[in-house]
């Protein structure tokens, strides 16, 4: 029938619409529980459920409306994807009436139907702006991951490549484990990896990866990306640059230049984990075997099969790059200085560096980027070495891997005109200017606006409008030079330099305070606050032995006795009244001892022995051991100097512990912009360890 006011069509009373955003939404789930593994690494013998209490429920044999069979066979196979993101999404889902969840809720379908949405409108309502539909026709069995056989020392092939990759991704979480390289053979470093492994979550430790290993490996990695929850990693990391903006031309058999050796870098960077693509050579010809690969590509991702490079295949390929990529140890410096006789992912990415900037460098040679670091590379990185200013030895350290990393983003966005280097003041910019020097001004204004709320962000399109203007004239004062708005010498250098310090102390890292719900939470409740609280609990247990988890040990929606069990332990342990109801004070109170104990390295519990720098940028609101070692050297300041101010230990960057460092950074001569980079950090773990050797050594020895 038709509704009169929406016109949707309507199936015995549910808008056919909320019954495609449903299936789409089961059918996604259901994929990415398989995707995962998930039931395999958790030990059980089945792939997916069909248990309400896990999956959702199919009793064969029942009988169904024929329109249910048309749409499902319709949309079989069509999921739910997040741009950016390899895996199915996890739809997650409730009936919305007798069960909340933060997902999708069933009933609500039904008035997002009526309302006019369609499917994929009533998908982004409930699960945001970045799920995409995608359609694919490599439907096949079921495979199991596991290889069959074990993987030792001298293994190679595909395994490898996937063990490794996982093992570099758990190792943000795990540093302490290591991170192997991933070439695709059992070496050393990944023994070592396994073992550590194996020792950490209670295995045989014997460096194997047999088929326990390799599902609890499985398991760990889809744990510490969320690949199986709302939450799942993806979303891009604030500050983080970008080096695969859509160039605006399509290409396609014939095309050549920097943008095809783009496309192929990507493609011979993902062969390496997928055998369906083929890997290509980075020559910068668009020939057939790069359009085989593209094809290749294509079909693996559901896209329209041509072998031409649009826009839509640009962003997925570098989309499936960058999480490649990033599981495999991102573009940070790889903290080992690669020379000659090295290999694997940091020298092929080195190699491409070097191919880049020799297209826009006069006295630079491109090299064939296959991951060896041979005799070309050495003369090749000699090369750059002496163009840009730097020790000319052949060996890539961390200041080579920066300046080749900064070089690439330079060329890659079009910040630099040719024989130009990034930061390199070619004349003053004000408003009516237009230009490359004026796209590199946005960039790093864009940059800086990610670590200083106080500045806009803004467009990077080459025209200094209002808008760069406004944002000119905010860091100017933020950074205590003449607000005018004009970018001369001075204004030019202390942006580029800022932006270069903060983009390269890794990416901004916040904590948001979650509310506390208006009332109390007890025995019987459910909804998204439940959740939050069940989260919370988990999070706790982790380093108060008295709570007590319920058997799942998985976030639930419904306060039921394992829940209160567990809020009853929380209470002992934190001093509160032991009820088994939360009230809003004692939300503060979980909530403010989880996010002491926050941090955007999950594993690390507390402070980093010695103060390893932990990879990312404090700033305001930053919380977590981090910001608990910086208040901890500012107070061994303050005990050994009467002009330091004592800060509380709370571990939040908050005013007070901002207003002592500023104090300590203008006094060692050190501009105080508002956050902690790894200079900083450094220079004030210097300091501390001066004022008081004992005390330094006291607090490692305490860690």
């Amino acid at each position: 029938m038709k509704t009169p006011q929406t016109g949707a069509v309507c199936i015995h009373g549910w808008p056919e619409q909320a019954i495609r955003a449903n299936i789409l939404a089961q059918i996604s789930l259901a994929l990415n529980r398989v995707w995962t593994e998930w039931y395999p690494s958790r030990g059980y013998s089945f792939n997916i459920s069909g248990s309400p209490g896990y999956d959702q429920i199919y009793t064969s044999g029942r009988t169904v409306f024929a329109v249910m069979e048309r749409i499902t066979a319709e949309l079989f196979s069509t999921y739910v994807r997040r741009t950016g993101d390899a895996e199915p999404y996890f739809t997650e889902y409730c009936d919305g009436k007798t069960v909340t969840c933060p997902g999708m809720k069933q009933w609500g379908t039904v008035d997002r139907a009526n309302e006019g949405m369609n499917a994929l409108q009533i998908l982004r309502y409930y699960y945001g702006s970045r799920v995409q539909l995608v359609t694919t026709n490599k439907i096949a069995a079921i495979p199991e991951s596991y290889p069959g056989s074990p993987l030792r020392r001298g293994s190679t092939g595909t395994a490898v490549n996937t063990l490794q990759k996982q093992l570099a991704r758990i190792a943000k979480d795990y540093p302490s484990f290591g991170k192997p390289d991933v070439t695709g053979t059992f070496d050393a470093a990944t023994e070592s990896s396994v073992r550590a492994f194996q020792k950490q979550f209670g295995l045989t430790v014997d460096g194997v990866v047999g088929r326990a290993t390799w599902y609890k490996i499985s398991y760990i990695y889809v744990s510490v990306k969320d690949l199986a929850e709302l939450t799942s990693e993806g979303e891009a990391l604030t500050g983080a640059q970008s080096g695969g903006a859509w160039p605006g031309t399509v290409l396609r058999r014939g095309s050549t230049g920097a943008d095809v050796e783009m496309v192929q870098f990507w493609l011979s960077g993902l062969a390496q984990f997928s055998s369906a693509i083929p890997s290509v050579t980075v020559d910068g010809t668009y020939g057939a075997a790069t359009e085989s690969a593209v094809r290749a590509f294509q079909r693996q991702q559901g896209l329209t099969v041509d072998g031409i490079v649009g826009q839509a295949t640009w962003d997925a390929l570098y989309a499936a790059w960058v999480s490649a990529q990033s599981d495999s140890g991102g573009t940070a410096w790889p903290g080992t200085a690669l020379r000659q006789g090295s290999k694997g992912v940091n020298v092929r990415l080195v190699q491409f560096w070097l191919r880049m900037a020799a297209g826009n460098y006069s006295g630079l040679s491109a090299v064939t980027v296959d991951g060896t670091y041979g005799t070309a590379t050495a003369r090749a990185v000699t090369a750059f070495q002496t163009k840009f200013g730097l020790t000319a030895d052949g060996v890539v350290g961390r200041a080579t891997w920066s300046k080749l990393n900064e070089v690439f983003l330079a060329v890659a966005n079009k910040l630099v005109d040719y024989d130009v280097a990034p930061g390199q003041f070619t004349g003053t910019l004000r408003q009516g200017s237009s230009g490359t020097a004026v796209r590199a001004l946005q960039y790093d204004l864009r940059q800086l606006s990610a670590y200083y709320s106080d500045i806009p962000a803004v467009t990077v399109d080459g025209q200094f409008g209002a808008a760069t203007r406004q944002a000119v004239v905010a860091w100017q004062q933020h950074a205590g030079l003449t607000a005018d708005g004009v970018v001369g010498p001075l204004t030019w250098q202390s942006i580029y330099d800022n932006a270069q310090s903060a983009s390269s102390s890794g990416p901004v890292a916040r904590a948001a305070a979650i509310l506390p719900p208006s009332s109390t939470l007890q025995l019987g409740d459910t909804g998204a606050d439940v959740t939050t609280l069940s989260e919370t609990l988990l999070f706790l247990a982790q380093w108060l032995n008295g709570i007590q988890i319920w058997e799942s040990s998985e976030p639930t929606d419904t306060f039921d006795e394992g829940v209160q069990v567990a809020v009853r332990g929380a209470q002992e342990e934190l001093g509160l009244p032991v009820t088994g109801a939360v009230t809003p004070a004692d939300w503060r109170v979980f909530y403010n001892a989880a996010f002491a104990l926050f941090s955007a390295t999950p594993a690390t519990a507390s402070p980093e022995p010695e103060g390893v720098w932990p990879g990312f940028t404090l700033a305001e609101g930053s919380a977590g051991p981090a910001v608990l070692q910086v208040q901890r050297w500012l107070n061994i300041l303050a005990a050994t100097g009467c002009q330091w101010n004592f800060v509380p230990e709370t571990s939040e960057l908050d005013g007070d512990t901002l207003a002592a460092l500023e104090a300590w950074q203008i006094a060692n001569g050190i501009q105080p912009l508002g956050i902690v980079d790894d200079a900083t950090w450094e220079a004030l773990k210097a300091a501390a360890a001066a004022a008081c050797p004992a005390c330094a050594a006291a607090m490692t020895e305490e860690e």
